[in-house]
């Protein structure tokens, strides 16, 4: 595998870090995966995965968003999008990363998998620049808010008048986050929702950049992030021929056990796409790649990247 990690400057002049993995020399590059990682962790949790991929000749470029990873100037800055308009502000970046992988690899396909908030990102990048990539991978997604979205942008504004924009509310935390445990009582850390691989929860737990309380305004971003993901506006400028593979855990409570995912993947069958898959897996939690069964995920997302393409008529 050749590995490597650099920059590029944002529209705004941030500077993202970013991630590639390519095959080895000897393996033909066949498509290139764009990564956007999910909520308080970063571009370096999709290594293992990434090896994988690499060496049945996929290339892997992922991103640390604004206030994640090594994209966050200081701890600080970590759990901050922006002043405003932070959700647009992270789509915008990746669709830079795109435009730079098409530069590094012309004439190559490019597929974009997002993960927990990095679906939400993606399913908002795919209804801007959907023409852009030739299939779309959600890991860990949700459905729609409902009524406790508009209750959670009520104590978002009350937080924000309390904390201001950058202050790290352990309320909206806890109303978010506080619940999902409950399934996998009794518990053994705060984050076993995440994965059954206690060796995985710990590598989070001791990760630097990984599980902190984030600000006021990232949870306003996030709760408006994912009302746009699943606006029917912005259903209707995905283009109906992009492929979408959709997979959770069965018992992912970011995904409601399966029924937040399982409508996510209604709305898009019902929307007139010509290919659309779902695939939740038993008892599985929110991190799939991060699962006990992951190997059988990694083989899953390999076949479907490799069917999209011969479908495609490329070149394998």
């Amino acid at each position: 595998m050749n590995y490597r990690e650099s920059t590029y400057q944002a529209y705004d002049d941030k500077t993202i870090h970013y991630k590639i993995w390519l095959p080895p020399d000897e393996i033909k590059l066949k498509a290139v995966l764009q990564i956007a990682h999910g909520m308080a962790e970063h571009s370096g949790r999709y290594e293992e995965f990434a090896t994988f991929l690499t060496n049945h000749g996929y290339g892997v470029y992922a991103n640390d968003h604004i206030g994640h990873g090594k994209t966050a100037e200081s701890s600080e800055e970590l759990g901050f999008l922006a002043e405003e308009e932070g959700w647009q502000r992270v789509v915008k970046d990746m669709q830079q990363l795109t435009s730079l992988i098409k530069g590094q690899h012309p004439d190559t396909p490019i597929f974009i998998l997002g993960h927990s908030m990095g679906s939400l990102l993606t399913r908002t990048y795919i209804q801007k620049y959907g023409k852009e990539v030739m299939g779309v991978i959600l890991s860990g997604t949700s459905g729609k808010a409902g009524l406790s979205g508009e209750l959670g942008l009520l104590i978002c504004k009350l937080e924000t008048i309390r904390l201001g924009k950058r202050g790290r509310s352990k309320l909206m935390d806890n109303l978010m986050f506080g619940g999902f445990n409950q399934g996998f009582e009794p518990t053994r850390t705060k984050f076993d929702w995440l994965t059954s691989d206690k060796i995985e929860v710990d590598k989070y737990i001791y990760d630097d950049f990984c599980g902190g309380v984030c600000t006021t305004s990232f949870y306003k971003d996030i709760i408006l992030g994912l009302k746009e993901a699943n606006s029917a506006d912005g259903l209707k400028n995905i283009p109906k021929e992009l492929p979408i593979l959709i997979f959770s855990g069965e018992k992912d409570p970011v995904g409601k056990d399966g029924k937040g995912v399982t409508e996510v993947y209604e709305d898009y069958t019902s929307g007139g796409f010509d290919d659309v898959s779902l695939k939740l897996y038993k008892d599985g939690r929110h991190e799939m790649l991060n699962e006990c069964n992951k190997e059988e995920v990694y083989r899953d997302i390999l076949g479907w990247l490799d069917r999209v393409l011969a479908k495609s008529h490329v070149n394998l």
